[in-house]
């Protein structure tokens, strides 16, 4: 029987049989507790909104999407509620997803392969409000920011998303409708996009990111 739990965990993975392992390692340790499980974006709000626990790990690829999915889902999480932390565990292990996890509101990011000790170490310390890497995303991070951060007029995932959509004709609307957003943050966003690439109407928008190939 528990008598202290300092982590209440939610498991954000597509992958039923990965989520029973790790509930399975992570249920060993006296002070962590998986609260709850999700397997697609749509599913990780409503566990957060009802559950709010302080910890979510979260898989960037969720049901069949692109790395983009979980990375748009950190930063949903992030803005909506910030008291949670966030930690990727991933497959990935790529320096520009690293960043842009960080970016996200990720306070950690590791990789699937990790030793068992290294992920209790990096929950742990995401609860303590800490940030949290294994030995190579902490090497990937050290190496990107030696390179150079991102600057200011790159787009995010996001607004990449939102460009896309946008390209094919949708509205505001049809935007939101489809990454699960408000038109209001979907017209937040456009404004970003057309501010970044130096445009002032959608369709202007829409060739210059064909221009420079960003679409």
């Amino acid at each position: 029987m528990r008598t202290s739990v300092d982590s209440r965990i939610v498991l954000v993975d597509d992958h039923a049989i990965l989520r029973q392992g790790l509930r399975s390692i992570l249920e060993r340790e006296p002070d962590l507790e998986v609260v709850g499980e999700a397997a697609t974006p749509a599913e990780a709000r409503v566990v957060a909104d009802s559950i709010r626990p302080n910890v979510m790990v979260i898989d960037l690829k969720l049901s069949g999407g692109s790395e983009l999915e979980g990375l748009s889902l950190c930063r949903e999480l992030s803005a909506a509620h910030p008291e949670i932390g966030l930690l990727v565990l991933t497959t990935f292990l790529d320096e520009r997803l690293v960043v842009e996890a960080v970016h996200a509101g990720a306070r950690g990011y590791v990789v699937k392969d990790v030793d068992t000790r290294e992920l209790v170490s990096a929950i742990r310390s995401v609860t303590r409000g800490q940030s949290a890497f294994d030995s190579r995303t902490a090497v990937a991070v050290v190496q990107t920011l030696a390179n150079g951060r991102p600057t200011d007029d790159e787009l995010t995932a996001r607004e990449l998303e939102v460009l896309r959509l946008l390209a094919k004709g949708n509205s505001n609307n049809g935007i939101g409708e489809q990454l699960f957003i408000s038109p209001t943050t979907v017209k937040f966003h456009v404004s970003n996009v057309l501010r970044k690439l130096g445009a002032s109407r959608r369709a202007e928008a829409a060739y210059e990111a064909s221009k420079r190939g960003i679409i």
